[in-house]
């Protein structure tokens, strides 16, 4: 008998969408990013360049902890280029349920449109975390505060780009990287090569789940651009950088490049995980971001309250 060889059908997908966009076959992305040093947070707006039709990636809510003050400077840049180049937005996309910083996505949804989607498997994030949070059965937990839900392999459009979702779990059993014609957005999946890889920590992580998603990523072609959420400056560089290559990051990642075994990265990972203090973020921003990033209904003094559970994380 012949064994069955495994069929990544999604994988095959975005492998063809970035050939065929390298190609000349379908158009490929205008990237503009905007960096938030204050999260190190990249955000990018991402614009179909033979219409108007543009989506936007990641964005930030600006939040002063020690005030509880939000305020939209961030996000605001967004809105400014957004209209600056008549630009319509399409989507509003989240990579995973941040634990860095607050999604400004409702805000922006608000100024400019565009449907919010995450990827389906954000239910388990809400299942997870609404215990975290005491959330009790007001909390709903099937994702339906997001417009769109995005499985694994899921198709979508900017405007004339053809576009795909693939589910990349390990640092959250959320995460999504979005294949835009040859650019791949992976979220905190992986970072610049010098820098290496997300941790793997938090409720529902897995450094192993990690390694495995990050093997899909690295089974692109070689001359995808890849166009990070987060740089945190590695050590002998002197600026913030967020885009790379598929090739770059196989061949040179720090954690993960070629030749670094399953089980090589476990370790490696789960060891510098246990070194690492909580974001500084986490408890604000994942209660917001779990809730598509809705901040919690006024209380009858017309003040919105977090929750800050004591001695459980």
């Amino acid at each position: 008998m012949i064994p069955s060889v495994a069929v990544d059908a999604p994988l095959d997908q975005a492998v063809r969408l970035v050939s065929d966009a390298r190609a000349g076959l379908f158009p490929s992305p205008s990237v503009k990013t905007f960096f938030d040093p204050a999260t190190f947070t990249a955000s990018h707006v991402v614009r179909d360049p033979t219409s108007s039709a543009c989506a936007i990636i990641d964005s930030v809510l600006d939040f002063d902890m020690a005030a509880g003050r939000t305020s939209t400077s961030s996000a605001s840049a967004l809105v400014d280029y957004v209209r600056a180049e008549r630009l319509q937005v399409q989507w509003l996309l989240e990579t995973h349920a941040h634990a860095d910083h607050l999604s400004a996505a409702p805000w922006l949804q608000e100024q400019v449109g565009g449907a919010l989607a995450i990827g389906e498997h954000i239910t388990a994030v809400q299942e997870t975390f609404g215990k975290v949070f005491n959330a009790g059965t007001a909390f709903k937990r099937d994702g339906s505060q997001f417009d769109r839900l995005f499985a694994d392999g899921a198709s979508f459009r900017i405007g004339n780009l053809q576009a795909m979702s693939l589910h990349v779990p390990g640092h959250t059993p959320a995460c999504l990287a979005y294949v835009i014609g040859d650019a791949v957005f992976p979220g905190d999946t992986l970072f610049m090569p010098d820098y290496g890889t997300a941790r793997c920590d938090f409720p529902g992580g897995s450094a192993r789940q990690l390694y495995r998603s990050i093997q899909r990523l690295l089974s692109l072609p070689d001359a995808a651009r890849v166009f990070l959420c987060h740089d945190y400056k590695a050590t002998g560089r002197d600026h913030f950088a967020w885009e790379t290559t598929i090739g770059a990051e196989r061949t040179t990642n720090l954690h993960v490049h070629e030749g670094v075994s399953e089980a090589m990265f476990v370790e490696l990972r789960e060891a510098r995980d246990a070194t690492l203090p909580m974001p500084r973020l986490i408890l604000p921003s994942v209660q917001v971001n779990m809730c598509a990033g809705h901040l919690p209904e006024p209380e009858e003094n017309g003040v919105r309250y977090l929750k800050l559970p004591v001695d459980l994380l």
